[in-house]
């Protein structure tokens, strides 16, 4: 890497808090925290540094976006348990991992993990930008789908059970006569609950209730 060092003093600010979209630096290495701050900082990004995976863990479950750029080997918590770690948690920031002891293995393993690119040290400063990049805009990516997700949750957390039968009718295929068929209700019935079912989660035709429940799926299945 080519950027230049940043003197100790301003190096480091790990972070109680960060903003919404920051690149999450974490390595044990001081100096290398301090030259990937001033090089992400020199292109624009908001940084946040920890000397440890611990440390980033304790302000983790605070991160909705962003992205996280982690040393392989580390004291304590390495790169590859930190994103185990992060999976038990369900935290689905996109990961780059870097190391200086890389090998074919450790990078298809680092993959596997989740991780969206994996740089050996030294690294090309155009290289680490090109991937913070990409791992942002999956980032961003990423926040919108929870988003989502979390909406339409909290809209199907609104129906009844008798409208959740028929929602699942709905999203099935059938129509309202095959529906109260299965739950013993006249197609009248149904078609009260149908409106009703429209009118809570805010949709106007079948292929956006669909949709809606597709959304919800994510958020339901963690």
């Amino acid at each position: 890497m080519s950027g230049a060092l940043r003197s100790p003093a301003a190096e480091d600010t790990a972070g109680a808090g960060s903003a919404a979209d920051a690149v999450h630096v974490v390595d044990d290495d001081a100096a290398v925290r301090g030259s990937l701050r001033f090089l992400l900082e020199s292109a624009g990004y908001a940084v946040v540094t920890h000397a440890t995976a611990e440390a980033f863990l304790r302000v983790a479950a605070r991160q909705r976006a962003g992205c996280l750029l982690t040393d392989l080997r580390m004291p304590g918590l390495g790169g590859l348990a930190l994103q185990q770690r992060l999976h038990e948690i369900g935290l689905r920031i996109p990961v780059v991992v870097m190391t200086g002891h890389g090998d074919v293995a450790t990078a298809v393993q680092a993959m596997k993990g989740g991780a969206l690119d994996f740089l050996e040290k030294p690294f090309d400063d155009e290289r680490l930008l090109a991937a913070v990049a990409r791992a942002l805009e999956a980032g961003r990516a990423r926040a919108a789908e929870t988003a989502a997700a979390d909406d339409a949750t909290r809209r199907l957390e609104t129906l009844t059970p008798r409208e959740r039968e028929v929602l699942e009718g709905l999203v099935a295929g059938q129509g309202s006569k095959a529906i109260a068929r299965t739950l013993g209700a006249s197609p009248r019935t149904i078609e009260v609950h149908r409106l009703r079912v429209m009118e809570k989660l805010q949709v106007h035709s079948l292929p956006d209730l669909v949709r809606l429940v597709q959304a919800a799926a994510p958020a339901r299945a963690a």
